[in-house]
């Protein structure tokens, strides 16, 4: 174990950010099989968009990197970056390359270019960066698709790739992902569902669940929009049903309820949110009537 993460775990449990995460451990944190697969993956993953952004020098990257370390330290293993997250790709390889066993981190990508040649650029790049094999590398926001799948489909047979996705983060592209996944039938599907963008409960979970096809989800939140609704607001009575300590643990379980979720990708360089995340894959999910009931108390409050 190097110093800086030998010091960031004695400063952890000297400010006791990680109340839940020895609840965790006494148990197994909530997994999904990952899609077709008998991989089984935590509920609960890790984004890096603009969490590991920064110079590796900063105090920024410094608190990223441990909230990292929680993240795996509190069971998890699903973390997803992308080449359009500036210095993510680099810093994750960095903080990965201080883990005493990097291959629990399941390691998820994206391609965001046009052209064969820029794709396969791209794709050699990240590999570079992060330094460890590639679990899922995705197709963001459908971009020169036939492309990219192509060049994908030769990485994942040349076992330099796990395994395929395609990505969105608008509703407006549901029902494109749809045609796209029923005729190409990817690994893995990544897109925004929530409360507050709850689009693809009518009808793309269910077409993804049919084909086998593991999602993972981003955007859980909406950006934070559901936080501002009910900022100074106490958890209604269902949230003690539950066991949920947090806002934030509502809305995941509300989005775990449903079973053709895989894993829901959270954005935070906060071990305290990282922990409170992870507090949302023990405990009961809500059936049809304790979902409805975090739904109203979400639209009451907004």
């Amino acid at each position: 174990m190097s110093s800086a993460r030998r010091q960031f775990l004695r400063q952890l449990a000297a400010l006791s950010v990680l109340p839940s995460l020895p609840a965790l451990a006494a148990g197994v944190p909530l997994q999904r099989r990952y899609g077709s697969t008998d991989l089984r993956l935590p509920v609960i993953g890790l984004g890096t968009w603009q969490q590991l952004d920064h110079a590796a020098d900063s105090a920024g990257y410094r608190e990223a990197r441990g909230a990292l370390y929680a993240f795996l330290d509190g069971g998890g293993r699903v973390i997803d970056s992308s080449p359009m997250y500036g210095r993510a790709e680099a810093r994750l390889g960095d903080a990965l390359a201080d883990v005493p066993a990097p291959e629990r981190a399941f390691v998820a990508t994206k391609i965001w270019t046009r052209g064969e040649a820029a794709g396969r650029a791209q794709l050699a790049h990240s590999q570079r960066l992060i330094r460890r094999p590639l679990d899922l590398v995705q197709v963001h926001n459908l971009q020169d698709l036939a492309t990219h799948l192509k060049t994908l489909r030769a990485a994942k047979d040349a076992g330099t790739v796990g395994s395929i996705g395609v990505t969105h983060y608008l509703a407006s592209a549901h029902a494109e992902l749809e045609r796209v996944i029923t005729r190409e039938r990817p690994d893995a599907l990544q897109i925004n569902y929530s409360l507050g963008e709850p689009e693809a409960g009518d009808r793309l979970l269910r077409a993804a669940a049919e084909l086998g096809i593991a999602v993972l989800i981003n955007r859980p939140f909406a950006s934070g929009q559901l936080f501002g609704a009910v900022r100074g607001r106490e958890l209604p009575p269902v949230a003690a049903e539950l066991g949920c300590s947090s806002w934030a643990q509502l809305f995941l379980k509300w989005i775990l309820a449903d079973q053709a979720v895989t894993c829901v990708l959270i954005g935070t360089s906060n071990p305290a949110h990282v922990a409170d995340n992870l507090g949302a894959a023990s405990g009961p999910l809500p059936d049809r009537e304790q979902r409805e009931a975090i739904r109203q108390a979400w639209l009451g409050a907004s």
